[in-house]
């Protein structure tokens, strides 16, 4: 059985996610957020992922319309 990638599927180790984010937010940002369960992490093992849509809602929750939008 083949799993499918799509992209709420996609995992990112911290490093990643701030890169994904582009370096707007710190690492410790992102650490501070999971400790106190404010963003969602998967756990394999010892690794911890956050999902692609968990980062995706973090842009959309700072993102403003322009003047012209609204």
């Amino acid at each position: 059985m083949q799993h499918q990638h799509t992209a709420q599927r996609r995992l990112y180790r911290i490093p990643q996610a701030v890169e994904y984010l582009d370096g707007v937010i710190t690492e410790k940002t992102i650490r501070s957020w999971i400790w106190r369960r404010q963003i969602d992490v998967v756990r394999i093992g010892r690794a911890v992922c956050i999902p692609q849509d968990a980062l995706d809602r973090i842009i959309e929750r700072g993102t403003m319309p322009s003047r012209d939008a609204r």
